[in-house]
């Protein structure tokens, strides 16, 4: 299976970050990676080892929908990814712009629908056409066209990503 070991090596940082931008959670994301990967292995035979990547992508995208039906609440725990609070150092960024973009993107993700999330993270972050993403989340390309335009409408709508508060944080920094 050597073919499938240089696969998962070469797969493994593109799985985890999907899984990182549709769960928000490192753990959970290594537990998609994971878990998608083994269920790959086991499929190895049937897959087009020439597409195992979009097949690995459905099948995280499937396991992250089933985990979302099972869970009895739909609240996420979350460490503070601003830099607020301990060693802050008051108004000088100090690198926590990044920390705090990511966060914001995060935020500003968790609150699209699953359906979605997956769309736009398949779409515009592993940049899959419409129709490779249509393909791996089981929906036609217009179904696709239309979750996408709605799900980047609530995006530009997020206080979370809005420019005035990106603005803000820029003006205090710099008068800081």
């Amino acid at each position: 299976m050597r073919d499938f070991d240089e696969f998962a090596a070469a797969a493994t940082q593109p799985l985890l970050r999907l899984g990182w931008l549709l769960t928000g959670h490192a753990e959970q994301a290594q537990d998609l990676a994971q878990t998608a990967l083994i269920r790959t292995y086991g499929a190895w035979h049937r897959v087009r080892h020439d597409d195992a990547l979009s097949y690995a992508r459905r099948v995280m995208v499937n396991l992250h929908t089933d985990w979302l039906r099972r869970r009895p609440w739909r609240e996420q725990p979350r460490a503070d990814l601003t830099g607020e609070g301990a060693g802050h150092d008051g108004g000088h960024d100090g690198g926590h712009g990044a920390v705090e973009d990511r966060a914001a993107l995060v935020a500003a993700l968790q609150s699209l629908t699953r359906r979605e999330r997956a769309a736009i993270v398949l779409r515009y972050y592993v940049d899959l056409s419409e129709q490779q993403t249509a393909q791996t989340l089981g929906v036609s390309v217009g179904t696709v066209k239309s979750v996408c335009s709605r799900a980047l409408a609530k995006l530009r709508a997020s206080p979370a990503l809005s420019e005035e508060r990106r603005f803000v944080r820029t003006v205090q920094g710099e008068h800081a």
